[in-house]
């Protein structure tokens, strides 16, 4: 049948013009990214080549060996960053700074990096695991008073933290592994393989599951004899796949800080404000190889191995959410002890017309949840009418529930939740806590009510508006110390 001219086959297009056109796209695409690099300063673009790598191992093979590295590690930055960054005015709050308010070196000790709490006749150890962008300071309330009933304890500085924001470029969370691997080993070693507990935080947490999954398959290393998580880093959104494509653009001229997910001045001496784009990446394989672990330890039966766990999390968590841990965690790993501690929202807030309903109601499923393999203990309002608080326990399994009022406990004036960064911080901590220490030339970042015209600060306003403390924490570190004890006899 001969072909008339409406019907002809549609002109496909020419392959030079095709490729004119991905030309032209991708042109513009680098156009619309590239940014100039204004922002970025040393501690965005410097690389420290003391930093521990599992690559090292042959050289560093003990926790001794590594913070003799440490001690390189801040020599190095000391030359290659505090020294070539400028002094006086307008620098009184960078952390770089010599002489600036914000910079770690003033105080003694320095909590960026690893610390040891020796006891004579220890009756066990506790291994402490801060969060990605974090600092050994994040877990030292809780380090102190678990040193003072009798344990051995460590806070590790994970590689690439406490330093320089850039070295969170670099470092991979296998890096990460291997130095937990080296301080559990030494901790053992030390408290004459009594019991060891681990307690991760944000991102510790998936680092203290990944190391008692190790020990459940390596033979002759003990199993630790509890975890402790706080605010965990579990189930991170699929959307930080994309950090791994936009971490290979910034390897283009001009398109440097794409590097960076966040880039904000450096004035916390124990955090990192900038936030590097392969940081998140790393987060994002360690949750999934982590998740994947134990789902896996589920199908085969063989949960019922897995240390306890007590996780002790806000119920509004920007971060990381409750489906997550009770789908990817507890539910997995069955009914063998664990426990959720869970800080509800303020329920007089909440009858607030500012505060989301759907948030709001985001805790009321889990305590109600019958088929959830972990006990729950919530602590909530009396009532939606009062800032006063009681402990809403249910037991594993159970739709048994009791109420438990705390005395003297209540919800702060003005505060509607807890946060993800909040939980391990007490009210009194001096850099995070309530109230400003008296010395006003001391640098305090907690419950600071900032007023002004908008755009004026440098300081992004959701640093404001976050809680950095935890006005419950004296139940949580009771909790935390109940837990390990009975868990050591």
């Amino acid at each position: 049948m001969k072909q008339t001219g409406a019907e002809k086959k549609p002109t496909l297009m020419r392959p030079g013009r095709l490729l004119l056109f991905a030309v032209a796209g991708c042109a513009l695409f680098y156009l619309l990214l590239a940014e100039p690099p204004d922002d970025l300063e040393l501690w965005h673009s410097e690389r420290l080549e003391e930093e521990f790598s599992r690559g090292k191992l042959d050289e560093i093979r003990s926790f001794a060996d590594y913070r003799l590295l440490e001690e390189r590690l801040l020599a190095e930055m000391a030359e290659k960053i505090t020294s070539k960054t400028a002094t006086g005015p307008g620098f009184e709050l960078v952390r770089y700074s010599s002489g600036s308010v914000a910079n770690p070196e003033q105080f003694s000790p320095n909590w960026n990096m690893s610390f040891e709490l020796p006891v004579t006749q220890p009756v066990g150890g506790a291994l402490l695991l801060h969060g990605m962008s974090d600092s050994p300071y994040s877990l030292r309330k809780l380090a102190l008073s678990l040193h003072s009933r009798n344990f051995w304890v460590l806070g590790l500085r994970l590689p690439g933290h406490g330093t320089i924001p850039s070295a969170l470029k670099y470092v991979s969370w296998e890096d990460m592994d291997a130095a937990v691997g080296l301080a559990a080993s030494h901790l053992l070693e030390k408290t004459g393989q009594r019991p060891i507990h681990l307690v991760g935080y944000s991102t510790g947490a998936p680092l203290a599951l990944n190391y008692a999954l190790n020990t459940m398959q390596a033979k002759g290393t003990p199993l630790p004899a509890s975890l402790i998580l706080i605010s965990p880093a579990i189930g991170v959104h699929p959307a930080a796949r994309l950090a791994v494509v936009k971490n290979w653009l910034s390897h283009l001229p001009g398109l440097g800080q794409l590097a960076w997910l966040s880039i904000e001045p450096e004035f916390d001496p124990y955090k990192y404000n900038s936030f590097a784009t392969s940081a998140g990446t790393q987060v994002y394989r360690l949750t999934s190889s982590v998740v994947q672990r134990i789902s896996r330890l589920a199908h085969a039966g063989q949960t019922d191995r897995f240390p306890p766990v007590l996780v002790c999390k806000s119920a509004i968590d920007a971060t990381v959410s409750n489906r997550a841990v009770v789908e990817n965690l507890l539910r997995p790993l069955g009914d063998y002890g664990h426990e959720l501690l869970l800080f509800d929202i303020n329920r007089l807030a909440a009858k607030s017309a500012l505060i989301s309903s759907a948030k709001a109601d985001s805790s009321a499923g889990l305590i109600k949840d019958e088929t959830l393999p972990a006990a729950v203990t919530l602590l909530t309002n009396r009532s939606p009418d009062t800032r006063a608080v009681l402990l809403h326990r249910s037991p594993s399994l159970s739709s048994t529930v009791s109420d438990t009022p705390i005395v003297d406990m209540r919800w702060p004036a003005g505060v509607f939740s807890l946060s993800h960064v909040a939980l391990p911080f007490a009210p009194d901590d001096p850099l995070y806590g309530m109230s400003p220490p008296a010395d006003e030339k001391h640098l305090f970042l907690g419950q600071m009510t900032v007023k002004g015209e908008r755009g004026l600060l440098r300081i992004p306003a959701d640093h404001f508006i976050r809680l950095r403390h935890n006005p419950f924490y004296s139940l949580l570190e009771e909790r935390a110390l109940d837990w390990v004890i009975t868990h050591t006899n």
